[in-house]
């Protein structure tokens, strides 16, 4: 009789922090989703738009769903803390996928679709070093399957269910947002997460929801909806990852992309670029305040987070408007540091 190996995951100690990582990993893709979007012109860019604002809000859907796994198993999600924002280029958290702050084109074109890469088949989980993040958040089923045989899903799932977030509305998306409380639904996080990404577990591009831009078809996955951008045309019923899309042309004008310098660093203080930039920063670590706490039972603040988001974008399209290639550098301001003023302009 063969004995399979315990897995990596094996106690609610290191499910916690693992979950904890989900977290954290969820969110170091917004700054570079954020910035690609940013640098792009709606008027003449709107499928670019469409994609990246699309797989953005998803995203935002994903690290939600990740904090109610968190909750679910007895942890604390932690969001506004410095080593949620160190420096780009930097790796995702625990893995070796390396992301960065670049405008809209090529370059952040092949980043996305290396974060978004789905897993190949019969890939190994992995709870650390992951070279996917399907085979990341597959180590994290396997623990959870394990202590719940193991321990019996009350003793896994001992989280206070006031602190789950459910119901909220994400636009252009059919996805979700629900309660995780038991074994099936921390399972139906992770697909949605998983699927949202990379697609369905039968390798095709959809994700398994319903198109809500284009009812006629169901959603692509956010690695193929970039496929469409980088190869020019759109899926459409009946296409497959060899097909590739086969549907109508969709372009990007490179002229419609404002010129940001990479890895944008802080300006000369005293600068009209650094005021911009540290008004961003300001907000923005302002808005996962307000992510944590809707996290951690004042589920409300996901409202005030939205208007944030709102604000963040006027402040980063003054700051890219700035001659010289300016843009924000998404750095850590303590709370202590954050003018009562602006963090209330970030919440209103």
């Amino acid at each position: 009789m063969t004995t399979l190996p315990e897995p990596r995951i094996g106690t609610l100690g290191s499910l916690r922090e693992h979950l904890q990582w989900a977290v954290e990993l969820e969110h170091a893709t917004l700054p570079p989703y954020l910035t690609a979007l940013y640098s792009l012109d709606p008027e003449r860019n709107p499928a670019a738009v469409e994609v990246v604002s699309g797989v953005f809000v998803e995203e935002m859907l994903h690290l939600a769903l990740a904090a109610n796994l968190l909750n679910a198993v007895g942890g604390t999600p932690r969001l506004d803390m410095p080593g949620m924002l160190p420096p780009h280029p930097r790796k995702l958290p625990h893995g070796d996928l390396e992301v960065s702050l670049v405008p809209f084109g090529a370059q952040a074109l092949e980043m996305f679709l290396r974060l978004e890469q789905p897993a190949p088949p019969g890939a190994p989980p992995q709870d650390d070093d992951y070279e996917t993040i399907g085979q990341f958040y597959a180590a994290i089923e396997q623990g959870l399957r394990h202590l719940c045989e193991t321990l019996g899903e009350k003793e896994v799932f001992c989280g206070d269910p006031a602190r789950q977030v459910s119901g909220a509305h994400f636009r252009h998306t059919a996805g979700s947002l629900f309660a995780v409380e038991d074994l099936e639904s921390a399972l139906s996080a992770l697909k949605e997460i998983v699927e949202q990404g990379e697609g369905n577990a039968r390798g095709e591009v959809w994700d398994g929801d319903q198109d809500v831009l284009r009812p006629e078809r169901k959603e692509v996955a956010h690695y193929y909806r970039f496929q469409e951008l980088k190869l020019g045309r759109r899926y459409q019923r009946g296409d497959t990852p060899r097909t590739g899309p086969t549907g109508e042309k969709i372009g990007v004008d490179p002229d419609g992309v404002l010129p940001m310098t990479p890895n944008p660093r802080a300006a000369e203080p005293g600068s009209a670029v650094r005021a911009a930039q540290d008004l961003f920063d300001t907000t923005y670590s302002t808005l996962l305040n307000l992510l944590e706490q809707a996290f951690n039972g004042d589920p409300k603040r996901l409202t005030d987070a939205t208007r944030a988001m709102f604000t963040l974008r006027a402040q980063a399209q003054a700051l890219m408007a700035l001659p010289g290639g300016a843009g924000p550098t998404f750095a850590y301001v303590p709370r202590e540091a954050r003018s009562s003023s602006t963090a209330k302009e970030g919440a209103a």
